[in-house]
């Protein structure tokens, strides 16, 4: 499933077609995707000027002159293509704007979501009304992440993977920011102490910013909205290197499964 990165970089990719642009035609090519598109979703989008791009959390953002925004997310399969001549199978939404260019959301296994929500009320929306800080805003902060993992016993990745503590975080990114700053990803959050807690927050930026300079972690279907693929999966250092040499200290990488997911750990950097 696309990750912050993924979810950043798609829309900075969108973003010098569709800012600005008159949208002059939109188009649903199916009922739904995970759920159905919003009915009058084509009616209250033709004839708008998008006013800026933006993500919250996993969700792209496109704000628009009429009060509304469309909020997209990528599901497991989910990207945009920009201006393609011919229309594939699973191109499920087009949008074409009055300059001439057209976006496209192809997603094959439809657990992709579009939805048209009122501006002014987006911080509420269901989805987004409990999510914590943005990782990369000035409020996701060591003061922050230790009141959050102030006397819990579950383990600090699944505290990670928690929206309501800090928002758009997955399991790629969460296993590598855990790598970085040296912290077994089965420590209970309760037992880091704040100088780890600290290297911790400069790890997860550092690996997020990392990552969307690299265009994202290219997995599966997932490619950037100008068709090139990310590569930051060729600077991983645990995730998906099981048996292969710790970075750090040449311990093989381990791997476990926690709660369906795995989870990509060096035993002796990680305490």
């Amino acid at each position: 499933m696309p990750e912050l990165p993924e979810v950043e970089t798609t829309v900075r990719g969108l973003a010098p077609v569709l800012t600005g642009a008159r949208l002059t035609r939109v188009v649903t090519r199916r009922a739904d995707l995970r759920r159905p598109f919003p009915d009058d979703l084509a009616q209250r989008l033709t004839g708008a000027r998008v006013t800026g791009l933006g993500r919250r959390a996993k969700y792209g953002l496109v704000a628009t002159d009429r009060g509304d925004t469309m909020v997209f997310h990528l599901g497991m399969s989910g990207r945009w293509r920009l201006d393609p001549s011919d229309l594939l199978p699973h191109d499920h939404l087009v949008i074409e704007t009055e300059a001439g260019r057209r976006v496209v959301l192809h997603d094959p296994r439809r657990f992709g979501s579009v939805d048209l929500v009122p501006s002014a009320g987006l911080a509420g929306w269901g989805p987004f009304a409990a999510l914590g800080p943005e990782p990369l805003g000035p409020d996701f902060s060591p003061a922050h992440l230790a009141a959050r993992f102030a006397g819990r016993i579950a383990p600090i990745k699944a505290l990670l993977l928690d929206q309501r503590i800090v928002a758009g975080l997955g399991n790629i990114y969460v296993c590598e920011a855990l790598h970085l700053a040296g912290i077994a990803p089965t420590r209970a959050g309760g037992r880091v102490a704040t100088a780890r807690v600290a290297a911790l927050v400069a790890a997860v930026r550092g690996v997020l910013t990392d990552a969307i300079a690299a265009g994202g972690s290219s997995l599966r279907d997932y490619a950037r909205p100008d068709g090139e693929l990310g590569y930051f999966s060729k600077a991983w250092r645990v995730y998906g290197r099981e048996g292969e040499a710790c970075p750090a200290c040449a311990a093989p990488v381990r791997r476990r499964v926690d709660g369906g997911r795995s989870t990509f750990f060096c035993a002796r950097c990680q305490r």
